[in-house]
């Protein structure tokens, strides 16, 4: 249980800096003028996922007996937060969109999840 519970928090220092990575990328090629690419949804993807492996390893932690979060209740309402938040930019909001205003919305979408991502490991130390 405790190699599980460092890989959960390395892991979140590789999500928090990977959501910062590409949402500035995101703002960057907004400035550009650039209209959302395949490469760049492909980088939301993966920072999604990421975001689904760490619940997953914080589901595992939970039903392992691990030590819990201080602020337990935010922690988790975090991670869920967390876990619908991009989709529902993508197919509720975006609907799609791969416009150069969509680049933007993705952009700072990312770097709200950057955000919630800090806010969620400082519930849970």
């Amino acid at each position: 249980m405790e190699s599980l519970s460092t890989i959960h928090t390395l892991l979140s220092n590789t999500v928090w800096l990977f959501f910062l990575a590409v949402g500035s990328w995101g703002v960057y090629r907004g400035i550009r003028g650039a209209d959302v690419d395949g490469n760049y949804l492909g980088s939301v993807a993966i920072g999604q996922i990421l975001i689904y492996v760490q619940a997953i390893l914080g589901v595992l932690l939970w039903f392992g007996g691990a030590d819990r979060p201080l602020d337990g209740f935010m922690h988790w309402l975090y991670g869920a937060f967390s876990l619908v938040f991009l989709p529902f930019v993508y197919l509720v909001w975006l609907r799609g969109d791969d416009s150069n205003q969509a680049q933007w919305v993705l952009g700072f979408a990312m770097l709200f999840m950057f955000g919630i991502v800090l806010r969620s490991i400082s519930t849970g130390v």
